[in-house]
């Protein structure tokens, strides 16, 4: 373990804290000058006027969170490269987000996914349904995971109290979401996607200049195994396969039919129905610079794999006896865990190879991650509760009441973020990423099937769809509580889970997708096919429909009605007169309070109405825009399925055993 000296922070250290803070700040500060923050489309889309480069730099830094430095680190170092095939499959699932399914969504009108199966399908069961699923996966998957591995990182680097630090970052990642919404969200997601990029990759460059590069790596962590092993076994050895992506169908971590069939399907619902990557597209001002945006981060979603990946393999290659770490004592004086210190790597590797002075600014590199992600995650949750859920609490709910209802939840989501940590930390099993994808694999399987046959199929109605959702809830939610039943073995303990628990989670997330497909086509076949109006611009064949439905008509209507105009007050008029000084004490409470409105985005949206519905679902692009961008899309896609080839052939074709180069160890 690192000593304390390693840890200790100098002047430099502080003052790039402190100018990371000062640009936050700034930053957040430009988004409150904007003026329509008191409209839906202003507070929740960022007023739908973004430019590709701010959608795509917060596409990007919206997925790669702390929990990807701490978690996809943690599992290169503990199985090699595999846990990089997901992050080359969203190279091409982004694509399927704005070429397929986005197109469908600014068509038909929406704020929020949700409120598209409203209409799609007509009915709230389906729409308050995925609501609150998407936001049970919020904290489950995403705030509380992002909280523990921002909060593991200080403590590693720099022992700070955990639960104190995340308390400071929560106040400042909750008042840029509360105050500006989705624009300040965007604008600091670019800052901090420049300052993760520039971080990650000085900690790339020096890590490999350690291990002596790329060929080195290959055989020095195959090799990279703990002094202190349980005698007589393979537990701390590095894995056969550790340089091959796609891996062996039978008997490895990651088969690859699973994860084609299964982890692939999956995982449309993070890229291609999440509300956080769908809020952003949807903040874009044209459906060309969505397209533009999802392309750019498609691009840049590559460098994860060299920038995390690998550094946490060479995290084990140069720490062994710290970051492989198997028996319990070893590990606990290693990272204060009794299960493993995989989940340690890439804090290790920072304390270990970087300079005293510039620990500061990979300590901003890890804040920049953490609140990137937060901040996102709040502001699509409130934006969820907000509009799919609170309006069936509350029907006749005016504009202000549903921002400030929308400003709480971010508090009331914070705290029950907090109240899972403990769990998480009991169940990760020292592979934070990998908790991530098998509770995905649990619930999203049945979201991403009904999204995808609601756009592809005319013919899916609500029973299918509702039935579809139910079937799949409930076969995963008993293949998940069985997992947390039962923790996997120790690595010298005896397999004693059931048979239905060994199954690999990807392979279960592939019968999940196709039993939920399989029971939704056969309700809707039995069933009345959907009305008619219902699929005016609602899939992606009808998405260019210019008929008229009479949802959108009625809301027209109600929109036209300027919806803060009943909370105004006519505090000068009528009633009694009153003397000149409580007319001037008056005059005073309101700047007070109008400048409270202003700072919480809470004015009133009179100078800054919403976009006309034409702007607003609008599928129109520039001809010579529309050719490049399908270039750059075959480029993309072409690059996507390269890198998937070059790294799944085994650098080892004749075997390499890495038995061959361990001692027998001793407990």
């Amino acid at each position: 373990m690192a000593g304390d000296q390693e840890r200790e922070l100098l002047t430099w250290d502080y003052v790039a804290i402190v100018v990371y803070f000062v640009l936050n700040i700034a930053v957040g500060a430009y988004a409150l000058c904007r003026p329509n923050r008191g409209t839906i489309s202003g507070y929740f889309l960022a007023g739908r006027y973004m430019g590709w480069l701010p959608v795509g730099a917060s596409l990007f830094a919206s997925n790669i969170g702390s929990e990807h430095f701490i978690g996809m680190a943690g599992s290169g170092a503990a199985s090699g490269i595999g846990v990089g095939a997901f992050n080359f499959n969203s190279i091409i699932l982004l694509q399927l987000m704005s070429w397929v399914f986005l197109p469908v969504f600014i068509a038909s009108g929406v704020h929020t996914v949700p409120e598209y199966m409203s209409k799609r399908f007509g009915g709230q069961r389906i729409q308050v349904y995925l609501a609150l699923l998407s936001l049970l996966l919020y904290i489950f998957t995403k705030i509380s995971v992002d909280l523990y591995s921002g909060a593991l990182f200080i403590n590693q680097a720099v022992h700070w109290d955990i639960y104190g630090s995340t308390m400071v970052l929560l106040a400042l990642t909750a008042l840029f979401t509360m105050t500006g919404g989705l624009a300040a969200v965007i604008y600091t997601d670019t800052l901090q996607f420049f300052i993760m990029l520039a971080g990650a990759v000085y900690v790339m460059v020096k890590a490999f200049q350690e291990v002596g590069g790329y060929e080195a790596l290959q055989y020095k962590y195959m090799q990279a195994v703990p002094s202190l092993r349980y005698p007589n076994t393979t537990c701390g050895v590095p894995r056969r396969d550790s340089w091959v992506m796609l891996r062996d169908p039978v008997t490895s971590d990651l088969p690859w039919p699973a994860f084609l069939l299964g982890q692939t399907p999956a995982s449309i619902w993070y890229w291609c129905a999440d509300q956080m990557m769908i809020q952003r597209a949807l903040a874009a001002k044209s459906l060309s610079h969505a397209k533009g945006a999802t392309l750019f981060a498609s691009y840049i979603k590559i460098l994860p794999f060299f920038i995390i990946v690998l550094p946490g393999m060479i995290s084990r290659t140069l720490f062994p006896d710290d970051v492989a770490c198997i028996l319990p004592e070893e590990c606990m004086r290693a990272c204060g865990s009794r299960s493993s210190c995989y989940n340690s790597a890439y804090p290790r590797l920072v304390v270990g190879i970087m300079p005293s002075g510039l620990k500061g600014i990979m300590l901003a590199v890890m804040l920049a991650a953490l609140m990137s992600d937060l901040t996102s995650i709040f502001n699509s949750a409130s934006t969820m509760f907000t509009l799919d859920l609170w309006p069936r609490i509350r029907p006749k709910a005016k504009t202000r009441e549903l921002l400030i209802i929308g400003k709480v939840f971010i508090v009331v989501l914070v705290a029950v973020s907090i109240a899972w940590i403990p769990i998480i930390e009991e169940v990760q099993s020292g592979q934070l990423f990998i908790y991530i994808q098998k509770v995905g694999a649990y619930l999203a399987p049945p979201i991403a099937c009904v999204y995808t046959l609601a756009v592809l199929w005319k013919r899916m109605n609500e029973k299918g769809a509702f039935w579809g959702l139910m079937m799949g809830l409930l076969v995963g939610v008993v293949r998940m509580a069985l997992d947390f039943s039962y923790p996997p073995p120790a690595c010298n303990e005896q397999e004693y889970r059931p048979l239905i628990i060994r199954l690999n989670f990807m392979y279960f997330a592939m019968i999940l997708f196709w039993l939920t497909g399989l029971t939704g086509i056969i309700v809707s076949l039995m069933t009345e096919p959907p009305q008619k109006y219902r699929l005016v611009r609602t899939t992606y064949l009808t998405r260019l429909d210019k008929g008229e439905r009479e949802d959108e008509v009625e809301k027209m209507v109600k929109e036209d009605i300027p919806l803060d105009a009943l909370s105004h007050t006519a505090e000068n008029g009528g009633g009694e007169s009153r003397p000149e000084v409580e007319v001037t004490e008056g005059k005073l409470a309101d700047r007070v309070k109008a400048s409270c409105l202003w700072l919480c985005g809470l004015q009133t949206p009179d100078t800054a109405p919403e976009p006309p519905q034409a702007v607003l679902t609008s599928l129109e692009e520039d001809p010579c825009t529309r050719r490049l961008l399908n270039g750059v899309l075959v480029s993309v896609v072409g690059v996507g399925l390269a890198l998937f080839s070059y790294f799944t052939v085994n650098p080892f074709p004749n075997g390499f055993n890495p038995t061959d180069y361990v001692h027998e160890g001793m407990s």
